[in-house]
């Protein structure tokens, strides 16, 4: 063969052709290159966003809610607890498709299930109608609540239906097992989950806990994506919270007031217990009190507890004050000397005793006993306008009580310079002043224990998720008065349990120093239009275990024949039996009432 001349047809085909071959390819490898940075952009560098872009729009992040702490009594009884419920829900964009793939375990197969199929299943599980379901599931919202609140086994069976988009979020129910017991104290969550009353209101930062969250992705289908994006933030669940409360003496304290204030047609009434040596809160029981199951039920202005918010005049179970006041002084000694008449008149005031009488040689144990006015003003008026005051401060008066609980009313003390003629001597026996019934109980607290004076408590201790426990330290107390004195006023309140007006809460096995009260209740309009009654006591009075005080608010009839002390023998008597507490052995120790 003939090789091609240069310059020849054949040669400039050839070198033309080995041009075009070298410009594609270096056309081709351009493009490859011009792809690849542009593939790199989107995949490594991705400086618009779009691959996180397509995450987002497969992403589903829900809340996840920890669970409430419970609120038992001091042997771990349920006053409020929260259950495990979930929220069916639905991100209604995956819903809109005509069918959708479901494994049959029994066929070991996957079927295709018609989306209308899916929802009358969905319907039977959830027991709502076909429509309303329809309405829910079916739409262009991210997220739509199908059905709130159902239990594991509901969830569990409508999630496996398996129709796209339909989930669960884990909640919880709250409940109360206790009901009506101590419920006024508990308070109430509403339907929407915020606390509304009580303890439930107060210890809401501790009782709530922190949210968490959990997100992932999910397919065209609506099923979750295996092994894709998947970060949990769990919750913390929130602090349980032991009380001081004793469940079963509250609901007999309850069952107690109930009854009398139902007997003497009363407005209202409470019984208040506490443990002497550590200022515990035993009992708190109100004659109408809230369930929390059904809040609706009691009236808005009957639901908080009326033993530390509902504040009154307390009568002469102030006496104790100004009698500990005078002697802690050295004014008086319990067996101190007076001549009482009826009435007893001081910078033109006038005061008189509730019942006629002579002349009497009454010992100031004698005036306490038999509750004179005339005998409590000649010996408070020893003790200066600031004294009487100062003393009735230290005994907790006008003090805020500290329990916890947000309705706390602490009560109405004004200042000396303010008091006319006339109260500063009626607020030595329980007049032109204002307390609790827990107030009251404090006071009588102090005598119990030595003189020493406590913060009351109703919390015991916040227990962690964890069952870690954080026990609220016991207040070191404050000295109000000596031994001595506590001692001598415990002996004067057993001499008007067994020579005077406290006859009606003695107890067959146990000692008992006691002190009644009456006051007149102010009205709403002005003036007076009733009584409140009271009656407070020690027991074992020889090695003081409990307090023990009845309220009655406006009581009916007759006041010789409305008898707290009746109460207070039925409520003491269970919690001193209930607690194990040995039989008094010694015999009333008394002073003499006359001379």
């Amino acid at each position: 063969m003939t090789p091609a001349r240069t310059g020849s047809p054949d040669s400039l085909r050839l070198a033309l052709g080995s041009t075009r071959l070298r410009v594609g390819l270096a056309f081709v490898l351009v493009l490859l290159m011009v792809l690849g940075v542009r593939l790199f952009q989107l995949q490594a560098l991705d400086l618009n966003g779009m691959a996180q872009v397509g995450l987002s729009k497969r992403l589903t992040s829900t809340a996840v809610q920890p669970v409430r702490g419970s609120i038992v009594d001091m042997n771990g009884k349920y006053f409020a607890r929260s259950v495990e419920r979930y929220d069916i829900v639905v991100d209604q964009r995956l819903s809109a498709v005509d069918d959708f793939r479901r494994y049959n375990e029994d066929l070991e197969e996957w079927e295709i299930i018609p989306m209308d199929q899916g929802l009358a299943e969905l319907a039977a599980v959830l027991g709502l109608d076909e429509e309303t379901l329809r309405g829910s599931v079916l739409g262009d919202k991210t997220f739509n609540y199908v059905l709130k609140s159902v239990t594991p086994d509901v969830k569990n069976r409508a999630l496996a239906v398996k129709v796209p988009g339909v989930y669960a979020d884990e909640t919880s129910v709250r409940t109360y097992p206790a009901g009506p017991v101590a419920g006024s104290i508990i308070g109430y969550v509403g339907t929407d989950g915020k606390a509304r009353s009580g303890l439930e209101v107060s210890l809401d930062d501790q009782l709530t806990g922190d949210a968490g969250s959990r997100t992932f992705e999910i397919g065209g289908d609506g099923i979750r994506i295996p092994y894709a994006t998947n970060e949990d933030v769990p919750a913390v669940d929130g602090q349980s919270v032991r009380l001081t409360i004793d469940q079963d003496l509250q609901w007999f304290a309850q069952q107690t007031i109930a009854s009398q204030v139902k007997d003497y047609n009363a407005e209202w009434g409470n019984i208040v217990v506490v443990e002497a040596k550590t200022g515990a809160i035993r009992a708190m029981a109100e004659s109408t009190t809230l369930d929390p199951n059904d809040p609706e039920a009691t009236p808005a202005d009957q639901r908080s507890p009326n033993s530390v918010s509902a504040s009154f005049e307390p009568g002469s179970t102030t006496k104790v004050i100004t009698m500990s006041a005078a002697l802690e002084e050295g004014l008086i000694e319990p067996t101190s000397k007076f001549v009482l008449e009826n009435r007893y008149t001081v910078d033109d005031q006038t005061f008189k005793d509730a019942s006629e009488h002579e002349t009497e040689h009454r010992t100031a144990a004698g005036i306490l006993a038999k509750s004179m006015n005339t005998g409590t003003v000649q010996i408070g008026q020893k003790l200066t306008k600031q004294e009487r005051y100062d003393w009735l401060k230290k005994f907790g008066i006008g003090e805020p009580l500290g329990t916890g609980l947000g309705e706390e009313n602490q009560g109405l003390l004004t200042a000396p310079d303010s008091w006319d003629e006339r109260q500063q001597y009626t607020v030595l026996f329980g007049q032109g002043l204002t307390q609790t019934a827990l107030h009251t109980a404090m006071v009588y607290q102090t005598i119990a224990n030595d003189g020493v004076r406590l913060q009351p408590r109703l919390i015991d201790a916040y227990i962690d998720p964890d069952g870690t426990e954080h026990k609220v330290p016991q207040d070191e107390g404050t000295k109000v008065v000596s031994e001595d004195t506590a001692a001598k006023m415990r002996k004067m309140l057993e001499t008007v349990t067994q020579e005077g007006s406290g006859k009606s809460g003695e107890l067959d096995q146990y000692r008992v120093g006691s002190k009644t009260g009456t006051a007149e209740a102010p009205s709403a309009t002005g003036g007076y239009d009733g009584y409140t009654l009271s009656y407070a006591g020690i027991a074992p009075i020889e090695d003081p275990k409990y307090v023990v005080v009845v309220t009655l608010q406006r009581p009916k009839g007759d006041l010789y024949y409305l008898i707290p002390g009746l109460s207070f023998q039925k409520v003491m008597k269970q919690v001193l039996n209930s607690n194990n507490v040995p039989a008094s052995t010694t015999k009333p120790d008394i002073y003499p009432v006359e001379y």
